[in-house]
C-alpha cells in the first residue's frame, strides 16, 4: 500500500475512534437543541401548523433566504460577502437547522443515526482514492 494512502487510512481510523468517544456529546447536544425547539414552539402552540408538508416547505424557503445571499456571485465574491454578513448568513443557517431538527423530531427520526448513516454511505459511494480532489458525483467516479 501506498505511504500516503496507509497513512491517510490510519487517520481515518483514528477518527473514527475520536468520534465514538464524541457520540455522546454530538447526541446530547442534538436532543438538548432539538428540546429547546420543542419548547419554543409547544409554548407558542404552533404544532397545529407545523406538519412535514409545512416544514419541508418552510426549509426550502429559509434554504432560498440563505441562497439569495450568494445570487450572481462569483466564488471570491461570495467568499466576500460571508464574511461582510457573517451575521445575517448565521441567521438563515439557523432557521434551516432549527425546522430540520423539529422535522426530524416529528417524524421520530433520530437525526444524529440518521446523519451517521448518510456519512457511513458517502463513504462507500466515495472511497478517499477515488474521490479526493472530484467534483464527480458516486456513479462517475
Amino acid at each position: 500500500m501506498h505511504p500516503a494512502r496507509c497513512a491517510l487510512e490510519n487517520s481515518l481510523l483514528a477518527r473514527r475512534r475520536h468520534l465514538t468517544h464524541c457520540d455522546a456529546v454530538m447526541a446530547d447536544t442534538i436532543q438538548v437543541l432539538t428540546a429547546e425547539i420543542r419548547a419554543f414552539r409547544d409554548a407558542r402552540e404552533w404544532m397545529q401548523f407545523h406538519a412535514p408538508k409545512e416544514l419541508a416547505v418552510a426549509i426550502a424557503a429559509e434554504a432560498g433566504e440563505l441562497l439569495q445571499h450568494f445570487v450572481w456571485q462569483d466564488a471570491k465574491q461570495s467568499e466576500q460577502r460571508a464574511r461582510e454578513r457573517r451575521d445575517e448568513i448565521a441567521g438563515e443557517i439557523a432557521d434551516v437547522g432549527i425546522l430540520l431538527f423539529e422535522l426530524a423530531d416529528n417524524l421520530g427520526i433520530n437525526l444524529t443515526e440518521a446523519m451517521r448513516a448518510k456519512l457511513a454511505k458517502n463513504e462507500r459511494r466515495y472511497p478517499v482514492a477515488k474521490a479526493r480532489g472530484s467534483n464527480k458525483k458516486y456513479n462517475e467516479l
